[in-house]
């Protein structure tokens, strides 16, 4: 197999201090589990560039930290340059996919909420949204984790098929 072949995946939130941190650390602890680290780049980013340079929030990074997750990337704002070049695009709810395909003038098959990669839902219409939990209470960080972690999964059985097409 060459190694050389990488497929890149970019999680999405508004602020990038949260649900997208979590996706992008949760993630790479998956695929790292599996062999498959060095298959994988994966990123973060948020449609808002107000938390720029900042880590995760810090209720976040110690829900995750309890479960054996390091967020240790700094929030950014997503780009145009972001959509056009990694082969998945994964947003957290549907305000930021509007956002993005606002960015990419319409929808577009790379982009996709993080729900389609749930059992039995298929596209972005029906796929359930990870809720922010920035004004909530610890279950609600509690709830974007195991979100994320059921997702895994489905996500990278698909990034593998995406690295196979390659």
């Amino acid at each position: 197999m060459n190694t050389t072949k990488k497929v890149s995946i970019l999680f999405v939130c508004m602020g990038n201090i949260c649900r997208s941190p979590s996706g992008e650390g949760v993630f790479q602890h998956y695929v790292a589990a599996k062999g498959y680290a060095d298959q994988f780049d994966i990123d973060s980013a948020g449609t808002i560039a107000y938390h720029t340079g900042e880590p995760a929030d810090a209720r976040m990074r110690e829900v995750a930290a309890r479960r054996g997750y390091q967020l240790s990337s700094c929030a950014r704002k997503v780009t145009e340059q972001d959509l056009d070049t990694f082969d998945l695009v994964v947003a957290m709810d549907r305000d930021n996919l509007n956002e993005m395909e606002s960015m990419l003038n319409g929808p577009r098959q790379h982009v996709r909420l993080l729900g389609t990669f749930l059992d039995s839902y298929l596209g972005n219409d029906e796929a359930p949204c990870v809720p922010d939990p920035y004004y909530g209470g610890t279950a609600g960080f509690e709830q974007v984790l195991d979100m994320i972690e059921s997702a895994c999964p489905m996500l990278m059985s698909h990034c593998l098929e995406l690295l196979n097409n390659k």
